[in-house]
């Protein structure tokens, strides 16, 4: 009986529709879409654009956790393009370089030429594409999600959402287009035909630097800097903060903690506990961010070689 039945049905379903039929379905269809519209919630208004606002947030140990090139070397190591002996060194580098807190003309130019021996005759489609599948690998997990929700309350104010920082521009960009953010600046390589030249456009995107880029990218987009705030971790970006009329310090050092103090600005610190001293390994300062470990370690690596 109960293979009958569902020999009935069978036949039943996989009959031919009459014309009546098939129209008289494609109206219960069409009823069921327009029900199921109808009870639709009210969609949540986009927000008003507010042209003339914008925010500006640091990268390393501000919206990330330590520092992105190091992230990106690690990436680069795993594919090896790069030797975890040359990362050790990096990070080991970066950590007295942090713990010195200190930058001078020398380190810089080691910097600036480091990063020119990486990128040379590299192709950018190739940089770019290695920056998205890293960040997806390594960095993604290493966002402050306290720091992006503060990123997405001005986006949610129609305001822009820049990333400034001195990491290349190409990773700066992966990173902005992965949190869903307006776009990036960061530190501009030469390039020809595809190709890195192995010159840079100005210099590192650091310090005083950061605040020029705000400026004239302010210009560009028709932006009242009394009305944008920027957010940083570090008392080297001091010229960003102070070019805008609302400057905030995330995680912040010593330095800029102290300053923020003094000057009533807010302060966000999303770090806990252990975490607080983990983060002090991987994290770049300033210029050395762009050289990073990936530069820093060819260049070292030729070097004891030579």
């Amino acid at each position: 009986m109960r293979r009958n039945r569902q020999r009935e049905i069978w036949q039943r379903v996989s009959r031919p529709l009459s014309l009546l039929q098939w129209r008289g379905r494609h109206q219960d269809h069409v009823s069921a879409g327009k029900a199921a519209a109808a009870a639709a919630a009210e969609p949540v208004p986009l927000p008003k654009p507010d042209p003339a606002a914008a925010a500006f947030f640091d990268v390393d140990n501000t919206m990330m956790r330590g520092a992105s090139i190091y992230y990106f070397a690690r990436g680069l190591a795993s594919r090896k393009l790069f030797t975890m002996r040359d990362l050790a060194m990096f990070a080991w580098g970066q950590a007295a370089f942090r713990m010195r807190g200190t930058e001078n003309s020398e380190h810089i130019g080691s910097a600036k030429e480091a990063a020119l021996a990486f990128v040379a005759g590299q192709k950018v489609a190739g940089i770019v594409k290695l920056s998205e599948e890293i960040y997806d690998e390594v960095m993604a997990d290493r966002i402050w999600h306290g720091t992006r929700t503060l990123a997405l309350q001005h986006l949610d104010a129609g305001q822009q959402v820049w990333l400034v920082t001195a990491t290349p521009v190409e990773v700066a960009r992966t990173i902005a287009h992965r949190l869903g953010l307006t776009g990036a600046l960061g530190t501009v390589a030469e390039t020809h035909d595809g190709l890195y030249t192995g010159r840079l456009v100005g210099n590192l995107l650091h310090g005083p630097a950061k605040a020029e880029a705000v400026r004239a990218l302010a210009q560009r987009e028709g932006l009242d800097l009394a009305r944008c705030a920027a957010y940083s971790d570090s008392i080297n970006d001091l010229p960003m903060l102070t070019a805008v009329g609302h400057p905030h310090a995330v995680n912040p050092d010593a330095g800029l903690r102290e300053h923020a103090k003094e000057n009533g600005w807010p302060i966000h610190d999303f770090r806990t506990g252990r975490r607080v001293t983990m983060i002090a390994l991987p994290a770049a300062a300033g210029a050395g961010a762009l050289a990073g470990g990936v530069a820093a370690g060819i260049a070292l690596r030729r070097h004891y070689r030579a």
